[in-house]
């Protein structure tokens, strides 16, 4: 400190408060939203606060500072967080013509109230969605007020509610369902998870779709700095994370009375640094983190990667591909798919 510039100075203080946040960011994912509302708000920006950290270990670096050591241990103890943040490169694992496909995706009602100025975004999802020709089609905020015909899918289950509008999820599947249901989320919730069995070479697979409580935040981020009354956004989030909790603690009970492999995909509400993102993930493989590549962002939200969309996968499958298609603009999530097969169990 005493070689430091006055200026150096004050950019190191930055630094060590940047560090010690980033720190208590690091325990929030095992903290429940219920003890900490509030400060739960701070996982969404923890990828944030990574790019923070490259930033300072570059500006030291330049300078062959040895301040330089602050944010490379941040980083070093933050290495699983980067991954969950940033995939390098993909996995190159071969690709069979039997392997199960499905791919998850947030249609936010096919656009049924114009809110991308085009009318032929139902259309548009059903031609990508036939040419990516998945074995497996999970979609959240489901509309059935449009003429869409998924034909090449002879087993479905839909879960709609409300009156003039129906909206809620659905499962499309190639392969046979033996068993369906779903779980009914407290506090008359709009958001619901819906679950099926499919018959796949001889084994039975669970397949969970999911859409967990929203924040309600707009993707504008100017909206969020400018808004008149910030601290009612902070509060109407933190009570969202604390309703998740109660709904990812449903799903983690009735999963465990499940023998055969599952798979759970949707739209979560959070990022992969909560609580939430923790409790039903469990042991299960992120898909993502196993063959992704690059930032794997699912919602467009001004100038920031998030992810708050995502596929779990019980270990008795291999991923062997995993894609986010977020050059495809028809929603306010991008559509994701994996490929899967059954581990040898020689």
């Amino acid at each position: 400190m005493r070689n430091l510039s006055w200026f150096n100075k004050g950019i190191f203080l930055l630094n060590v408060v940047l560090a010690i946040t980033t720190l208590v960011g690091y325990f929030l994912p095992f903290l429940a939203p219920k003890l900490f509302p509030v400060l739960s708000v701070l996982t969404l920006f923890l990828p944030g606060l990574l790019i923070a950290n490259i930033f300072f270990l570059l500006y030291w670096g330049f300078q062959f500072k040895r301040q330089i050591w602050l944010p490379i241990m941040i980083l070093l103890l933050g290495i699983t967080f980067i991954n969950k943040f940033y995939k390098f490169s993909p996995t190159n694992e071969v690709i069979e013509d039997d392997d199960l496909t499905l791919l998850s995706y947030n249609v936010r009602l096919f656009n049924l109230f114009n809110w991308i100025p085009s009318d032929d975004i139902p259309e548009t999802i059903k031609e990508f969605i036939d040419l990516k020709d998945p074995d497996i089609v999970a979609i959240q905020e489901f509309s059935s007020n449009n003429s869409l015909n998924f034909k090449q899918y002879p087993y479905k289950y839909i879960v709609s509610q409300g009156n003039k509008v129906k909206t809620g999820q659905a499962i499309f599947s190639k392969y046979r369902i033996i068993d369906k249901g779903q779980i009914k989320l407290p506090n008359d919730s709009n958001n619901n998870v819906i679950f099926v069995d499919i018959l796949y070479k001889k084994d039975t697979i669970r397949v969970y779709g999911i859409h967990l409580q929203s924040f309600s935040v707009s993707p504008d981020i100017h909206e969020m700095i400018d808004e008149e009354h910030s601290k009612r956004v902070f509060k109407r989030m933190s009570e969202a994370f604390a309703e998740q909790q109660l709904q990812s603690e449903l799903i983690r009970s009735h999963m465990h009375d499940v023998a055969y492999p599952k798979i759970i995909c949707g739209d979560m509400n959070n990022s992969a640094y909560s609580y939430v993102y923790q409790n039903i993930k469990g042991e299960l493989q992120d898909a993502f983190i196993v063959a992704g590549k690059g930032f794997g962002r699912t919602f467009d939200f001004d100038y920031f990667p998030m992810r708050i969309d995502y596929i779990f996968v019980d270990k008795r499958l291999k991923v062997k591909e995993f894609n986010t298609y977020n050059n495809f603009y028809n929603s306010d999530h991008f559509p994701l798919m994996t490929r899967l097969s059954l581990v040898d169990k020689k």
